[in-house]
């Protein structure tokens, strides 16, 4: 069941309203996950070019007071919107959204844009940690005549405060270490972050629901090639994400399909903050970036509205970076 819907033509660009005739008026963005982070931002950004927007989110009622009203600021650009909190691994769930959506966007209505931004995975070590001490804050503390506790007590504080350059005195990450994962954990999430946009795509397929060229968009992280701690299941669901969005480039591409995937930069999302260590990832990723700063959900946006575009027709199976040089980056500030 559709929660918010507005279906007012879009008008003008002043104001943050939409651009009108960017995009036919029949066609939509479906945007899976889009309460938060990536996927809000872009159904921000394609409204403002002129693209109806479809949302399937799943979060729970008590977090709808700070989520709604970004979807009041979507529905004030002033193109189609329809939104549903539903459960979008489900099989059943989708049939039933899908129907949904259908009877919503009409029967000349077409989805033109695809995003996967499903944020559910599990954030648990698989071994248990073999700590190492720091030396360096101890060591310092001794040479400075200070209490090596006070010292990494200031540091913590200015490490908060933004002095990214003391993160090696700073308190060492806390993982949980009551439970590790298991195949099942393995299993939820990567159906959750990465295959489960194969069966929305064969779904829209089947329905007829696909405008003639439709871009189908997966978002994965420098995780893919790097092992993060905690990371281990979510790095799988990015990796086959990967492949998958491969397969759907070939085997769906003669039908009109275009799928890319877009590896963003350490981007300060719910989804990263719920990493252990992510203050020591966003703290590196600072400095190690050539911009000085982090990814931002509206870099990402930006260019998933350029992809989007007829121009990008060509541009398929890719994994497209969007970090402003932090991951080819050797150097720190």
């Amino acid at each position: 069941m559709s929660t918010n819907s507005a279906t007012t033509p879009a008008t003008g660009s002043a104001g943050g309203k939409a651009s009108p005739g960017t995009y036919p008026d029949n066609e939509w963005a479906l945007i899976l996950g889009g309460s938060s982070g990536f996927g809000l931002a872009t159904a921000k950004r394609l409204a403002r070019a002129g693209l109806n927007i479809l949302i399937v989110h799943r979060d729970r009622r008590g977090a709808m007071k700070t989520i709604q009203p970004h979807f009041d600021e979507l529905a004030a650009i002033g193109t189609g919107l329809h939104i549903w909190n539903a459960d979008a691994i489900s099989p059943e769930k989708r049939g039933e959204t899908l129907d949904s959506i259908a009877e919503a966007i009409g029967p000349e209505g077409r989805i033109r844009v695809l995003l996967h931004s499903i944020a559910f995975g599990n954030l648990k070590l698989i071994a248990p940690e073999k700590k190492v001490p720091r030396t360096a804050g101890p060591a310092l503390a001794k040479r400075l005549g200070v209490d090596p506790a006070k010292l990494t007590e200031i540091a913590d504080e200015l490490f908060a405060e933004g002095e990214d350059g003391l993160h090696p005195l700073t308190s060492a990450p806390v993982y949980p270490d009551s439970s590790y994962l298991d195949e099942e954990d393995f299993s939820r999430t990567i159906l959750a972050m990465g295959t489960s946009l194969l069966g929305w795509v064969q779904d829209l397929f089947a329905r007829g629901l696909f405008a003639p060229d439709t871009r189908v968009f997966g978002l994965t992280s420098e995780g893919n090639e790097v092992a993060w701690k905690g990371y281990a299941a979510v790095s799988a669901a990015k990796v086959s994400l990967e492949a998958l969005s491969r397969s759907i480039a070939v085997e769906f591409g003669p039908h009109g399909i275009r799928c890319n995937v877009i590896q963003a930069g350490v981007t300060d999302t719910p989804a990263l903050r719920a990493i252990p260590g992510s203050d020591q990832l966003k703290s590196q990723a600072r400095l190690r970036n050539p911009g000085g700063r982090l990814t931002t959900p509206e870099d990402v946006a930006g260019v998933i509205h350029l992809l989007s575009q007829d121009e990008a027709s060509w541009i398929n199976g890719e994994v497209i970076r969007v970090d402003g040089g932090e991951h080819i980056s050797g150097a720190t500030r």
